[in-house]
């Protein structure tokens, strides 16, 4: 496969085909390109953009300014991670088209959970570790992606657990771009041995830094875990100085380390009071390193209107201060229900928000001087210092953890007894770190700490691996590659199931797999919250799901009624050979339709007919200010509202008009059907219906209902003033009129 193609789908299993040999093409992170640059982007100037997409779909509402997608200058990131690379794959790409360029491949249990480096495609061991296959496909698949957009694709993983380093090697050799490495995670939320974490971190990072490998820190965690995070912010600033300081001691550029900041905060709390001073204080101490702006997850529930209220709050901070990468967290952490339409969304709202706030800085300032804001970043600050300061006098990182620093809701220098106490002589790994021996030599490339070299003479200390032959960095054919491990649960297999779905022309909904079948339906019942959850259940079963799971409610009134979202599995499918598809309203451009009513001018009369009091719909399909038919020069007599239908004809007789636009929306006891056939047949009774162009809308209208009843066309739901003028000038040229 050398290109995709936009109107085909991505051939996964010629991804699949010769893995052994495929070479990543490049290793390093790339940033976005174009920031700092003005440029026009359909109708406006942009001052925050970087490069476009070649390839993109339009954001929402984009269809009103010439289908734009402006891409702002912080790396997006969505996480994508539903246990089956294969479909992963398929999610990739939608995501890149819409503009995510940091695909983070996270999963419910992984590399820190691994006491050794997984290389098979086990799935049933509760979670979706990254094997060197997954990785290599997806590299693979995003090699293609990043041409067909025209942007690279940043990939990545986690580096943790006491197999970092082996997995820090297997990232480095298959072209991983960035990973989340952070010793202090891994002590204080795996409990793996500190003295073990930092050495494997210490080792973990030399080689992310001779790959080029971004870094992303561990501290988010505390703040997304913390009982009450907004009082734990000067210990987050300590953990991010602990990891900043200790990568670049490693070796590691200031320029690829990213501190994982999230607002510690969220709406109804009086966020952008607690959250922007704390991202004002990082930003300022930390101003020599890049920013990862995450939302805060502990906050997000399954609501998709709850976590998008936060996300774009989290936005606003982002763009006042600064994001190199921003993450796009969605409902799927609340509902553990990674759905392909939510990792969309969230880089939409990124995306779109952060085009609106374009310029913001141009027009606004962050009172930084004095004031409330003031006082309390430099009082953030006061704490992290005095923080770092107890810590030295308690004899350092492993003492302070020994003796419970890390806390869960205390505003240092409160401590509360809920502290997360680990041990030197403790924990995962404990007892498995030796001295090196004083002629310690390893003919390794990327090597922390002594490695007596210069006996070798200089080409051995440029290139400890020429010693023998190269390593699997410089000769990636020396890789061993393992392609499958598990005889049942494999890609194979897997793919096998859902064969159908790629080789024959039809289709299931799906929510994270290829023909998983499941769909989404959101409900009110009129009842209380457990009796509204119970009874959504049996509302899913009686259309037809299985398994039918509640994913969230919400009680819009105790006693009038609760909101409920329902997940189940639809399990028939779809023939698209079968599948009768109307063809698209045929729409004519803007000088072709002025032309043609230009060279014979044209009248139309307009109402909304019987009892009917709806105008909005009408008025956007021939007001000229919403880009109705009078733009185009035709002549529009309205009649206004509930009007009754021997009225609307006579009026076209007596105007000699060209046509008849009818609105109904009302459709109780089918009053939309029986209005569309008086008009038909009143003017049949007036001798003029062969001379008139008879079209009705509304919400319930489709062209063969209204067809059937005797109009020459009927435009439903999103019909617009374009394609109306397309059908009449169409229609009066077909009929000689």
């Amino acid at each position: 496969m050398d290109k995709l193609k936009k109107n085909e789908k991505i051939n996964v299993p010629e991804i699949l085909k010769d893995l052994e040999n495929y070479r990543p093409r490049r290793r390093n992170w790339v940033w976005r390109k174009g920031q700092g640059e003005k440029r026009q982007i359909g109708k406006f100037e942009f001052y925050d953009t970087s490069e476009n997409l070649e390839q993109y779909e339009a954001l929402p509402g984009g269809h009103y300014f010439n289908n734009i997608a402006p891409q702002p200058t912080s790396t997006i990131t969505t996480e994508i991670a539903s246990g089956r690379f294969e479909d992963d794959i398929r999610r990739m790409r939608m995501a890149a088209w819409h503009g995510a360029d940091h695909l983070m491949v996270i999963r419910t249990a992984g590399q820190s959970h691994m006491d050794g480096l997984i290389e098979g495609t086990p799935q049933g061991i509760g979670g979706v570790p990254i094997s060197r296959k997954q990785l290599r496909a997806q590299r693979k698949a995003l090699d293609l992606i990043e041409d067909e957009v025209g942007r690279p694709i940043n990939y990545h993983s986690y580096v943790s657990g006491v197999a970092g380093p082996e997995i820090a090697v297997l990232f480095a050799e298959e072209g991983v771009n960035g990973a989340h490495q952070d010793p202090q995670y891994n002590v204080l939320y795996r409990n793996i041995n500190m003295v073990r974490s930092f050495v494997d971190a210490a080792v973990a990072k030399k080689v992310m830094a001779w790959a080029g490998i971004a870094q992303i820190d561990g501290a988010h965690n505390a703040n997304a875990t913390a009982r009450d995070a907004w009082k734990v912010m000067p210990e987050l600033m300590v953990q991010h100085g602990l990891n900043s300081m200790f990568s670049v001691k490693v070796g590691m550029k200031k320029e690829d380390i990213c501190l994982s900041t999230v607002p510690p905060t969220a709406p109804p709390a009086p966020c952008m009071r607690l959250d922007l001073p704390y991202a004002v204080a990082l930003r300022e101490v930390f101003s020599e390193y890049k920013m990862r702006a995450q939302q805060n997850t502990k906050y997000m529930g399954s609501s998709t209107r709850e976590a998008t209220v936060t996300h774009t709050l989290n936005l606003l901070i982002s763009k006042m201060t600064r994001a190199e990468i921003q993450s796009t967290i969605t409902p799927d952490e609340g509902r553990n229900v990674p759905w392909h339409i939510y990792n969309i969304e969230g880089t939409d709202t990124a995306n779109q928000a952060f085009a609106g706030m374009d310029g913001l800085t141009e027009m606004l300032e962050i009172k930084r001087d004095k004031g409330e804001l003031a006082d309390k970043v430099r009082e953030l600050k006061e704490r992290a210092v005095l923080y770092l300061e107890e810590m030295l006098e308690a004899g350092g990182y492993f003492n302070a953890v020994e003796q419970g620093f890390f806390v869960d809701s205390g505003y240092y220098p409160e401590r509360n007894d809920d502290a997360i106490v680990r041990h030197i002589d403790g924990g995962i790994g404990v007892g498995t770190v030796y001295d090196r021996a004083d002629d310690y030599m390893a003919p390794v490339t990327a090597h922390f700490g002594y490695n007596n070299l210069a006996q070798y003479g200089p080409e051995a200390e440029k290139d400890p691996s020429s010693l023998i032959g190269g390593g699997t960095f410089e000769k990636p054919e020396k890789i061993v590659f393992i392609d499958e491990l598990d005889e049942v649960d494999n890609v194979y297999t897997r793919m096998e199931e859902t064969k159908d779905f790629r080789e024959k022309n039809i289709v299931k909904p799906e929510m994270e797999w290829l023909g998983d079948g499941v769909v989404q339906t959101t409900m009110f019942l009129p009842t209380d919250e457990r009796t509204a959850y119970y009874a959504a259940i049996e509302v899913g079963k009686k259309m037809g799901l299985e398994e039918v799971e509640v994913i969230h409610t919400e009680v819009l009134q105790a006693a009038e009624g609760t909101r409920v979202e329902i997940k189940g599995k639809f399990q028939h499918t779809i023939d698209l050979d079968k599948l009768v598809v109307p063809p698209a309203p045929e729409v004519m451009t803007f000088e072709e339709l002025c032309a043609a009513v230009k060279a014979k001018p044209m009248k139309i009369v307009a109402a909304t007919v019987g009892q009917d009091e709806h105008s909005v719909g009408l008025r956007e399909v021939i007001d000229i200010k919403h880009g109705g038919i009078e733009k185009f020069g035709i002549e529009v007599h309205y009649l206004g509202t509930s009007c009754p239908i021997e009225k609307l004809v006579d009026a076209a007789i007596e105007l000699n008009a060209d046509g008849i636009l009818a609105s109904t929306i009302i459709s109780h006891d089918d009053v939309h059907y029986k209005n569309m056939k008086k008009i038909h047949d009143y003017a049949v009774e007036k001798g003029v219906r062969e001379k008139l162009i008879l079209c009705a809308g509304g919400t319930q209208v489709t062209p063969d209902i209204a067809r059937e009843n005797g109009v020459d066309q009927g435009f439903g739901r999103g019909s617009n003033g374009t394609q109306v003028a397309t059908f009449l000038v169409k229609n009066r040229e077909e009929r000689g009129l």
